[in-house]
C-alpha cells in the first residue's frame, strides 16, 4: 500500500517536478557562497536561476535556459550603453526599459524576453556605482543556477511525458461518446428535449482536443536528449495517430450537433426531423459512441456502428415523401456519422489506395 501510495501521488509529473525544484534551489543556494570574486556578494540570485531552468521536458529547459542567459546579457549590455554616454535618470530608466521591453519582444527570444528589460533596470539602479561587479555577479550566480537546475532536471528523472498524454487521450475519447450517448437519449426522450447542454459544448470540446495535442506534443518534446527514452523504447506516433482520429472526429461532432440542435429548436438553423427517424438517429448515434469510446481497435463495433448509420439511409429511403427539408439535414448528419467511422479506422483502412498505370 505504502508503495502504490507513492507511486500514485508523488510520483506523478506534477509532484515530482516540485520535489526537483526544491532540490535545485536548495543545492544552488548552498553552492553561491562559493563562487568566486564579487560573485558571492548576490547568492539570492542562483536559486532564482535554478528556478528559471525547472521546466516539464529537458528540451524546454535547455531552450528556456539559452534564452534567459541571451536576455541577461542583452540587458546587462543595455545598460552599459546607457553607463557609457550618460547615467541613470528617469529619461534614461524609461529609454532603456521601452528598448528593452522593444527587445525582448522579439519571438527569438522566448521566454527570455522579459528577462531583458529587468536585468537592464536592476543593473542600473540596483547596480549604481558598482553597476561592473554587480553585473558579473548577477550574470554568474544566474548562470550558476540555471547549470544546477539543468543538471537536477537531467540526473532526477528526466521526465517522459507519454503517460499524461495517454490519460488526456482516455478523457477526451469518454467525453465525446458520452457526448454522442447524451445526443442519442435526448432524440428517444420527451421532445423537445429537456435538456440541452449537449447543443452548447462545441467550444468545450475543441478546447479538450487543443489540450490532448498540447499534451501529446509534450509528450513527444520529453523524449528527445532524454537518457531514459533509451529504456522506454515507445514512441508516440499511436499517440498522434489517435490524436488526429479524435481531432477530425470533433470536426463531425461539433457540425451534426448544430445541425440536431437546429432540427429540435430551430437554432441555429431550422430543420425538420421527422419521428420516423429519431429511433435509427438514437441507434447510430449510440452505436458510433461505443466505437468512439473504445481505447483498442474494435473491428466489431465498427462494423455494428456503420451498419446502423446504414439504417438510417434504409429509413430515408422509405421516408422520401417527407421532402428535402427533413432528409437533407438527415444526410448531413449520416455524412458526419460515416466521417467519424472512417476516422476511428485502423491507418491502412483510411489511407486512399495508389493510383494504378492504366
Amino acid at each position: 500500500m505504502p508503495r502504490t501510495w507513492v507511486t500514485k501521488h508523488l510520483m506523478r509529473p506534477r509532484a515530482l517536478q516540485v520535489a526537483k525544484i526544491c532540490v535545485a534551489v536548495a543545492i544552488a543556494w548552498s553552492l553561491a557562497p562559493l563562487m568566486p570574486g564579487t560573485a558571492k556578494e548576490f547568492p539570492y540570485y542562483a536559486p532564482l536561476g535554478a528556478l528559471l531552468s525547472m521546466h516539464p521536458t529537458l528540451m524546454r529547459s535547455l531552450r528556456s535556459a539559452a534564452q534567459t542567459v541571451a536576455g541577461v546579457v542583452i540587458g546587462i549590455g543595455l545598460a552599459g550603453i546607457v553607463l557609457v554616454v550618460s547615467e541613470p535618470n528617469v529619461w534614461t530608466l524609461s529609454f532603456v526599459v521601452g528598448l528593452g521591453t522593444l527587445i525582448g519582444g522579439m519571438k527569438w527570444m522566448g521566454v527570455g524576453g522579459e528577462h531583458v528589460p529587468i536585468t537592464a533596470l536592476f543593473v542600473l539602479i540596483i547596480g549604481g556605482p558598482d553597476a561592473d561587479g554587480y553585473s558579473i555577479g548577477y550574470a554568474t550566480q544566474i548562470c550558476l543556477g540555471i547549470v544546477v537546475g539543468l543538471m537536477v532536471n537531467l540526473l532526477i528523472l528526466p521526465p517522459l511525458a507519454i503517460g499524461p498524454a495517454r490519460e488526456r487521450l482516455s478523457g477526451l475519447r469518454r467525453t465525446l461518446a458520452t457526448h454522442l450517448t447524451e445526443i442519442g437519449n435526448a432524440l428517444v426522450g420527451s421532445w423537445p428535449p429537456a435538456r440541452d447542454d449537449w447543443a452548447t459544448r462545441g467550444e468545450t470540446l475543441n478546447t479538450a482536443a487543443r489540450q490532448v495535442r498540447t499534451a501529446v506534443q509534450t509528450a513527444d518534446e520529453s523524449r528527445r536528449g532524454n537518457p531514459r527514452a533509451r529504456f522506454n523504447r515507445t514512441s508516440v506516433d499511436a499517440e498522434y495517430d489517435a490524436l488526429v482520429a479524435l481531432e477530425i472526429v470533433t470536426f463531425h461532432l461539433r457540425d451534426l450537433t448544430e445541425v440536431l440542435a437546429g432540427m429540435v429548436w430551430g437554432k441555429p438553423i431550422s430543420f425538420e426531423l421527422p419521428l420516423e427517424l429519431r429511433p435509427v438517429l438514437s441507434d447510430a448515434l449510440h452505436a458510433v459512441a461505443a466505437a468512439v469510446g473504445t481505447e483498442v481497435d474494435d473491428t466489431e463495433l465498427l462494423v455494428h456502428a456503420d451498419a446502423a448509420v446504414d439504417l438510417i439511409l434504409g429509413k430515408m429511403q422509405q421516408e422520401i415523401g417527407a421532402g428535402a427539408a427533413s432528409l437533407s439535414p438527415t444526410a448531413a448528419i449520416v455524412i458526419d456519422l460515416k466521417r467519424i467511422l472512417v476516422a476511428l479506422s485502423p491507418k491502412a483502412d483510411r489511407d486512399p489506395a495508389p493510383a494504378t498505370a492504366g
